[in-house]
Order: structure tokens, then sequence, then C-alpha cells
């Protein structure tokens, strides 16, 4: 073979390598980049089992998310609840009316899931993963029925008469697309005002009081604003019916999965018909949401806030803590007696109420300044012990529940076997709640003996809980 003949050859079989490598190598990134997208699809699922908790983010309105007469209520709350129970996991809520937010907060991981009444759309699966459909709704205009107030010609009978009209819609929904599409369809433009601040069922309220002439939603909550507002009609109906779903972030497809068997079960259960029934059906929800006591239309947790906001402020408290110990422990009323002999709204002992200074257990002001005094002199008690306030406070409703010392000898089983005294969850608290086990409460370190537990953790997690909804949603 000649000198260029080997130099060829040479040449072919470098080239060769190098391609074979190249192969291999772009093999090799491929196959890392399929383990690594198929260990983000279970990461979503796997982290939620692992910690325990569930980042979901509803919407504040009368149907999804609200607080009446001090409990936390809502349709896409409760659904949450019944995921969360099948998961065996807490609910972490965030409240956003903005969708923005919504989707950004999905995409970067702040959130596992969306539970609101989202329409399904293909510009939309771009973005993120919609779930087995909850529901299937329609897009309605909603308009004040005519009369002195309301004249004819702005009465809308038919999807032509929207030409030329301004039509207020929350912004980044698929309202403005459907009205886009339709402007389209009918051949005139419309007016479409995207409202960055106020959500569906304000711009709704917004219409009743006629601040503006139209707006559009989803027939099934349009029908529920109804009830609240005699005056709306929405019967002008401007899409098909379009399907309602959570949604989860993009390429979780394991977690989607779950959630698509679980809907599918949870929606052929009593449960889930009951939970519709009530926001949806039932007559009782447009009192519910007249009432004073609804955290949108009124804004008021109980019949005693000023009082509370008085004397937790005296004290140094947050008013809405206060409210959510005196929900559980009278729900607000002021007679309440217990099997233990405890009296009133925060359920003060007599001897207790007397160390206090309580003249009149039954007297709501000297019973809610009472408790406060004892949630003073737990906090002090504990101060040093818990420098950290936001954990103090879970062993200062342990204390008011059970007694400071049962508290203590949990304190004392938790360093024994190695645990943190000053952590309450995974530490502290399961402690106290085997405190009935022989195991624990004749243990050496233990100087109060036996005790239930349990009922004082649920306490503490009930109350933390419903502080938590009152925050979201109570203004300070």
């Amino acid at each position: 073979m000649s000198y260029q003949g080997k130099y060829n050859l040479f040449v072919k079989i470098v080239f060769l390598s190098v391609l074979v490598v190249f192969l291999f190598s772009c093999r090799g990134e491929k196959s890392k980049s399929h383990k690594e997208k198929e260990k983000e699809e279970l990461s979503v699922l796997l982290r939620i089992q692992e910690t325990g908790i569930l980042k979901v983010v509803i919407d504040y309105n009368s149907t999804n998310y609200f607080v009446y007469r001090g409990k936390p209520m809502g349709y896409q709350y409760e659904l949450v609840l019944a995921l969360c129970e099948d998961l065996v996991v807490k609910p972490e809520i965030t409240v956003s009316n903005n969708m923005a937010e919504t989707f950004q907060g999905l995409q970067s991981g702040r959130f596992d899931l969306v539970a609101k009444n989202l329409t399904v759309t293909r510009a939309r699966r771009e973005e993120l993963t919609f779930t087995k459909p909850l529901k299937q709704t329609r897009q309605v205009v909603v308009q004040r029925k005519t009369s002195n107030q309301t004249p004819d010609s702005l009465y809308l009978n038919t999807t032509l008469e929207l030409a030329g009209k301004k039509i207020h819609v929350q912004q980044n929904t698929t309202y403005y697309r459907r009205l886009v599409h339709l402007s389209e369809e009918i051949g005139h433009p419309i007016e479409i005002v995207e409202d960055s601040v106020n959500g569906v069922e304000q711009l709704v309220a917004m219409v009743a009081r006629g601040e503006i002439n139209y707006t559009v939603c989803d027939e099934n909550v349009a029908l529920l604003n109804q009830s609240y507002y005699p005056n709306l009609d929405v019967s002008l109906k401007i899409s098909f019916p379009q399907n309602i779903a959570w949604a989860v972030p993009k390429g979780a497809h394991n977690w989607k999965e779950y959630l698509d068997r679980w809907i599918v079960q949870f929606k052929k259960t009593g449960k889930y018909r009951q939970i519709y029934h009530q926001y949806f059906e039932s007559p009782r929800t447009a009192a519910r949401y007249n009432s004073g006591f609804h955290s949108i239309s009124g804004g008021k947790i109980s019949e005693y806030d000023p009082l509370v906001k008085d004397l937790a402020a005296k004290y140094g408290w947050d008013w809405r803590l206060i409210s959510s110990v005196m929900y559980h422990e009278s729900r607000f009323d002021p007679e309440a007696e217990s099997w233990a002999g405890a009296y009133g709204l925060m359920q003060l002992m007599p001897a207790t109420a007397e160390s206090l200074g309580v003249d009149s257990i039954l007297d709501p002001r000297q019973n809610i300044e009472g408790g406060i005094l004892l949630l003073n002199w737990l906090d002090e008690q504990l101060l040093t012990a818990i420098p950290d306030s936001s954990e103090r406070i879970k062993f200062v409703l342990a204390s008011y529940n059970i007694g400071l010392g049962h508290v203590k000898d949990a304190q004392r089983l938790a360093r024994k076997h190695g645990k943190n005294s000053q952590v309450w969850e995974n530490s502290v608290d399961y402690y106290l709640r085997n405190k009935s086990s022989e195991t624990y409460f004749k243990d050496p370190v233990v100087k109060w003996g036996y005790a239930r537990g349990e009922e004082a953790y649920n306490f503490v997690y009930r109350v933390t809980g419903n502080y938590e909804h009152y925050r979201n949603l109570i203004p300070e």
C-alpha cells in the first residue's frame, strides 16, 4: 500500500474512532438526561410524601376558600383536605387571586398544585399539566336585569350585541381570550378591560352594584353569585361546555397520575356529592354569604371581635390567634361548659380563673382576659427554655390545654431520647401524644404521670391551623 493509501486509511480510522466516541458520548448524555428527567418526574410526588407537606395555591372567594363563623370552608379547600387525607400529609395553603403569580409559582416549584377552577385550554397546556376534569362549565356574561336603574339599551340578549361594549374580566384568564375570539366571530370589536386587581367574584359584585356593566365568568360560579345578588342576569352563554381541572408542574407525570386516579375515584363518593351540594346547590349558601360572619361579605370571625381586638392589643397578642383559641375551646359560646368543669369562651377552670382575678367566669370580657393572662403566664414560663417565639407558641397552646407540667414531662422525655426539647413537631409532640403509654408515663424523668396527650396535640394542630387561615383571609 502506498504512503498516501496508508495515510487515508489512518484518517478514516481516526474519523471512525472519533465518531464512535461522539455517538457513545451523546448516548450517555441522552441516557443521563433521561434519568434526570425521570428523577424530576418522580420528585414532586416523592417530596410531598417525604416532607408530609402539600404546597397548594387556592383563590379566595365565596366558593373556593373562605372563613365562616370562625371555620375555614370552601369547595376547593375541602377537596384539598380530602386529598391530603388520602396522601397522609398536611396542606400548606397560599392564597392568590393573581393568575400570573399562580402559574409562575407552579413553574418555579413554589406550589405543587393549583386548586382553582382552571379552564383547560391548549395555550395553558404549553405551560402546565392539567389533571382529569373536576367538572364542566360554560362561560356566561354577567349583567344586570332590566329595571328603572338599568335601561333596556344596556341589556344583552345575544352575543352579537357585545359589539362595541366594554367588558371587564380578570387578567390572565380564559375569559379574555374567549372575548377576543368572539369579537372576531361577530366581526366587530369588543372593548375588553383586563383587571389586574379584582378577582372574578369581585367583578361580579361590581356589576351588581352598578360600578361596571358586564363581566364574564363560569356558569356555576355565576349561578351561585346570582343567589347573592338577585338583580343579576347570567343567561347569556358565550362558550361551549369546557373542562375545569387542577394543574400541576409540567413534566410531573407521576404526580398527575396519582391525582387523576384520586379524582376519578373521589368523584364517585357520597362525600364529594355532599361537598358539591354544600357549595353550589344548598339554599343555605346565600344566607351564609350574606352573613356578617363571612370573611368576604362581613369580615367578622365572631361577635366578640371588638372585645378580642381590644384585649389582645392590651397584652400584645394577635387577636386572630385568640379568636382561634376561642373557636376551638367554645365555638364562641359564652356559656359553654366542658365535661371537666371548664367554663366560658376561653374554657377556664374555676380555680384558675380565681387565681387570675376573674370574678365572673361567664362574663365574656373577664373570661377572655383571663384566658389571655393564662397564655401570658405560660409564655413567660417557657421563655428561657424555648427562645424561638414561633416555636414557643405551640408549647404554650399545649400547656393551655393539658397543663405545663405534662408539656415539661414531654420535653424531658424528648431530651432523654436524643430529640430536641425546643422543637415541637416530630419531637416533643410525639412524647406528649404517647404520654398515655406506660412506656413513657412511668419513665423516671416523668413527674406528672399519665396524660391523654393526643387531645393536646390535636388542640395545637387545630388552633395553629385555624390561625393560619385567619391570617390568610382576615385583615389584622
